[in-house]
């Protein structure tokens, strides 16, 4: 998979926005984030990601065919995470985290931009 196509499945990816779903909760501590994490994946299957996020700070998984490896924190309230995605990376971004019971969405700018929903498998 070429560059382009790869920043256009991150695009994608990080835009896919679930601005319709009702009875999201915002996490707000790293206890309550990995508690509700209870040891599964994050898994978008329309795009194909399905994503690790251990206790101890890394990420890893697959998006498209393509390894993904990064770390994360939890900062001021929000999931703080670096990534690599097939060689080509994705910056450094702090970002709300909320749950509806099913689903967990990311919303990148700490809550101002993009959401991605993945389901707990």
């Amino acid at each position: 998979m070429t560059t382009f196509f790869k920043t256009a499945a991150i695009a994608l990816v990080l835009s896919a926005t679930a601005a319709t779903a009702q009875g999201y909760q915002a996490i707000s501590d790293k206890a309550t984030f990995l508690a509700t994490l209870g040891g599964k994946n994050l898994s978008n299957r329309l795009y194909g990601v399905n994503l690790a996020v251990s206790p101890a700070g890394q990420i890893a998984g697959t998006g498209a065919g393509w390894e993904i490896t990064g770390t994360w924190s939890w900062q001021n309230g929000y999931f703080c995470r670096e990534m690599n995605w097939g060689g080509d990376p994705i910056p450094y971004n702090c970002q709300l985290v909320e749950f509806n019971g099913q689903e967990m969405r990311f919303t990148t700018d700490q809550g101002a931009g993009d959401s991605a929903s993945f389901k707990l498998r």
